[in-house]
Formats: structure tokens, C-alpha cells, sequence
């Protein structure tokens, strides 16, 4: 599936909207392309009447409700830590200074782990889910790659622009002139300009024949020079012309 894939349901969004009471429940929603396809822990916990929302409205034998948020978020994690298997855990809301509500409330990351044991997990995806739109997190390498992109085309861009300034003497060799003449052609152009549009359309043709091997025109160009050259030479040897100059 292509990174730049993304889900979102108008109809759930529109009937219960998007807390982080029922985040996890959105994105297991059965067209959801990013939901794994074996049965989670987090299915098996709503099977048995087990989320956020009962937990913060009836608590647990240890902590009887009504709870805050946190605390309900608090007691599915360990709920979720209990079981093994294919899980989707929300995570916390972190470096959230001076975010207003309505930004908190926009974002939401969920990660996609496989539980060994309580302690020992293993993060098969994240997630995030943006204004009801569910996005998967971009690989290392897929963030590597677009770096390097638009690091190379930056580069391209600055070799363009300093090839135009690039002035060779054969005195001097190369120098640099970086100022553009003040002096345009009659469409506003620039030498720069004129140079630059120049060096785009000229192509460099590369020649494959081999050694020695001429096409037909540049054999009779060469025929044609060595009969002109046999004849100066026999011009010049002869009695008809000295000097230059016939003799009278």
C-alpha cells in the first residue's frame, strides 16, 4: 500500500465524532485498509464489554468510577497488557504546551504492536489520525529518500544558476562573474538569460562508430582534398607559374 494511502468515514465521524474515548474504535473499522486482519486484543476486550469509555463510567474493583480520562486510559493499557497478541495502543498526549484544545483534539497516534508478554512488545506500525483522517507514518527510508530528493534537486537548481556565470579566458582560465550586464536585448533578456535558455537546448551527441570509419559524405570531402592537394602541388612545380606570377 502506497504511504501517501489515507481513510477516513464521514458517517462515523458525523453520528459519534472523534474523541480519544473512541479513537481506537475508528480506526478498527472494518474498510479500514490499515487494520490488520487477525483479531486484536482490543477486539477481544470490547467483547467483553471493556474500553475507555465503561472504565472512566464504572471504574474497575480497584478503582470504582466514575474516572477521569486518564485514569480510564490508564486502566485499558493495563488491561491491554494483560493479553497477548496483535494490539493498537493510544499513546499519550506529550510536549503539549500551549496547544489549544481544539489541537489536541485533532490528533491522534495510535501504535500497532505485537505483545509477547507485559513487558516485551514489538512495534509492527504507527499511525496518526489527523482531523478524521488516518495516515500511516512514513518509513525511515521513505523520509531518507525525500530528503535526498530535495537535497539533489536543490543541487541542480544551484549548478544551473552558476553555470551561467561561468566565463572562460584562455589567458586566465575560468572565472566567475556573478553580476549580471545591465545592458538587455530588444525581449528584455539578459545575456545570462540568453545563455542560460542556450545551454538548455544544446545536447551533446555522442558518436559510436568506430575508429577510422567515415560516413559517405566525409569520405568524399576527404577524396575531394587530396585531389586538391595533388594539384597545388603539381601547380607548383610546374614552369607556367613562378613566383606566383605567370611568366610573360
Amino acid at each position: 500500500m502506497s504511504e501517501t494511502a489515507s481513510f477516513v468515514d464521514p458517517v462515523f465521524l458525523a453520528r459519534f465524532g472523534l474523541t480519544r474515548i473512541n479513537a481506537v474504535d475508528y480506526f478498527l473499522h472494518p474498510l479500514n485498509p490499515f487494520r490488520t486482519k487477525s483479531k486484536t486484543s482490543n477486539e477481544v476486550l470490547g467483547m467483553q464489554g471493556i474500553s475507555i469509555g465503561t472504565l472512566m463510567a464504572w471504574g474497575t474493583g480497584n478503582r470504582p468510577g466514575p474516572l477521569s480520562l486518564e485514569d480510564g486510559e490508564e486502566e485499558f493499557g493495563l488491561a491491554l497488557s494483560r493479553l497477548t497478541g496483535e494490539q493498537y495502543e493510544l499513546l499519550p498526549v506529550t510536549n503539549a504546551e500551549g496547544a489549544t484544545h481544539q489541537q489536541l483534539a485533532a490528533l491522534f497516534t495510535i501504535r500497532h504492536v505485537y505483545r509477547k508478554s507485559h513487558n516485551q512488545v514489538r512495534v509492527l506500525g504507527i499511525y496518526y489520525i489527523l482531523e478524521g483522517v488516518i495516515y500511516k507514518s512514513p518509513t525511515v527510508r521513505g523520509l531518507m529518500k525525500s530528503h535526498i530528493a530535495r537535497a539533489l534537486d536543490g543541487l541542480s537548481d544551484a549548478c544551473d544558476s552558476l553555470s551561467v556565470c561561468a566565463r572562460y579566458d584562455p589567458t586566465t582560465g575560468y572565472v566567475w562573474k556573478f553580476e549580471p550586464p545591465a545592458d538587455e536585448d530588444e525581449d528584455g533578456e539578459t545575456f545570462y538569460t540568453i545563455k542560460e535558455k542556450t545551454r538548455r537546448k544544446r545536447r551533446r551527441v555522442f558518436d559510436d562508430r568506430s575508429t577510422g570509419e567515415r560516413t559517405l559524405q566525409e569520405e568524399e570531402g576527404v577524396r575531394a582534398l587530396e585531389a586538391i592537394d595533388r594539384i597545388l602541388s603539381r601547380l607548383s612545380t610546374s614552369d607556367v607559374v613562378v613566383k606566383g606570377k605567370p611568366v610573360v
